[in-house]
């Protein structure tokens, strides 16, 4: 019995640091930072905001399974890194993000899918949006 107590008291720090809530997402391949320093090209970074509103003729792109590409005009570009990880958005899931309102917020619940299986490969939440401008001329 106090070996198994023991080896428990060995096993907390180790289970505490695993809550600390640090999270570090996977990093980039060669190929996903290759296309988003061709999207982001030219642009200047802005203040994160928590919220943007969509755009009817915005597009969503997946860099990862953790960064999507917000495109709102050929001058505005949101970067936004998701909290935690949609599994199967770089093999060309679908994303589908549950949102109240007009606007995509920090914390919405997102979830991506195979619509050929009607598998569900991850879910995750949408991060902070940083602001990608073309800087005036």
């Amino acid at each position: 019995m106090r070996r198994r107590m023991r080896s428990g008291l060995c096993l907390a720090p180790l289970l505490l640091a695993g809550c600390s809530g640090s999270y570090e997402p996977p990093r980039l391949t060669e190929k996903q930072t290759s296309e988003l320093e061709r999207a982001l090209a030219g642009k200047v970074a802005g203040e994160k905001t928590s919220c943007v509103n969509r755009a009817p003729q915005a597009n969503l792109t997946a860099i990862s399974n953790n960064v999507l590409l917000y495109r709102v005009s050929k001058r505005l570009v949101y970067r936004n890194d998701l909290i935690g990880s949609c599994s199967g958005l770089s093999r060309g899931d679908a994303l589908v993000i549950r949102t109240w309102g007009s606007q995509y917020c920090r914390g919405d619940m997102a979830t991506s899918a195979d619509l050929m299986t009607g598998m569900v490969t991850g879910n995750c939440a949408l991060g902070d949006f940083t602001p990608y401008r073309s800087p005036p001329k």
